[in-house]
């Protein structure tokens, strides 16, 4: 599939044609004009520790069900949390501290609750990979 996206620029409102190449991948869309092929050798060694650090938090099976939740862009509380899935509310915070001290989760006060979300987004498609993998 390729989409013309038109812009115009300057004064002479000049157009523009940009093309993006998308492709379909299972039920991933990936943006070819986007995508970054970066090897672990081309990172810094602290770029590393702090991806392998990620990958350690993650790594958890109430985390990883947390993350499950919270994919898609949904934002949950601690005491939501804690009600999916069925575990003491001091539980559920222990865990969403470790992930929003890792750099995988935000928040947001909402009132007088806190609001917890994936700080990025391409982190729920990772989370399904992994659901994914973890069926077959």
């Amino acid at each position: 599939m390729l989409i013309h996206v038109k812009f115009s620029t300057g004064e002479n409102n000049i157009s523009n044609i940009l093309n993006i190449n998308i492709f379909v991948f299972d039920q991933y869309v990936f943006e070819k004009q986007f995508v970054i092929n970066m090897e672990f050798s081309d990172l810094k060694p602290e770029e590393v520790d702090r991806a392998a650090n990620m990958i350690k938090a993650i790594s958890h099976p109430m985390r990883l069900a947390i993350l499950d939740y919270l994919g898609e862009g949904n934002q949950l509380s601690v005491t939501e949390i804690h009600n999916l899935l069925k575990i003491e509310q001091s539980t559920a915070s222990h865990h969403l501290g470790i992930l929003k001290d890792k750099g995988i989760l935000a928040s947001v006060r909402k009132g007088k609750n806190t609001l917890y979300y994936l700080k990025r987004k391409n982190l729920s498609i990772l989370i399904r990979c992994i659901s994914e993998c973890a069926c077959d």
